[in-house]
């Protein structure tokens, strides 16, 4: 079994989130979608929240997993038994960072391979960060999130 974990803050998870784990989906047996619960981010919406959020919005997708984690990613990869940890690229300038995370992370573990997948360019542009920032200044994120976050959103009064 070819296990992957898709790991992010996901907070909001968005429409191209979702693209990444149906892609990688055909590629794995399983995908675990792991929210990194990162005590350096302000989180606007809480792990709970986030992982009800993600697993509604990905409830279609039958090989793939909602799970929360702390720590490192490659203990976190390591215990799930997978062989690849699944990132997603949005433009050229994502791929330096990732690039670093990666080297760095087959240091730790090298018996676990970082794969990249392209988001579609429907969604190239697309950022957690300016879903928030859009919502919170009156805009309208429909059709860049799943319908439970723009739920969520518009709850919160953003």
């Amino acid at each position: 079994m070819k296990i992957a974990v898709y790991p992010g803050s996901f907070d909001p998870v968005t429409n191209g989130h979702v693209d990444i784990v149906e892609r990688a989906s055909k590629i794995f047996d399983l995908v675990y979608v792991a929210i990194i619960a990162n005590p350096e981010k302000d989180a606007y919406f809480d792990i709970k929240e986030r992982e009800e959020m993600l697993k509604s919005a990905i409830r279609h997708i039958r090989k793939a997993k909602v799970e929360s984690f702390d720590g490192l990613l490659v203990d976190y990869a390591e215990r799930k038994k997978a062989h690849a940890i699944v990132r997603g690229l949005r433009a050229v300038s994502d791929f330096d960072y990732e690039f670093q995370m990666a080297l760095t992370n087959l240091r730790m573990c090298p018996k676990i391979e970082t794969i990249f997948i392209m988001t579609d360019y429907k969604y190239s542009y697309l950022s957690s960060s300016l879903v928030k920032q859009i919502a919170f200044l009156g805009g309208s994120v429909s059709g860049l999130v799943p319908r439970v976050v723009l739920k969520k959103l518009r709850k919160r009064g953003t």
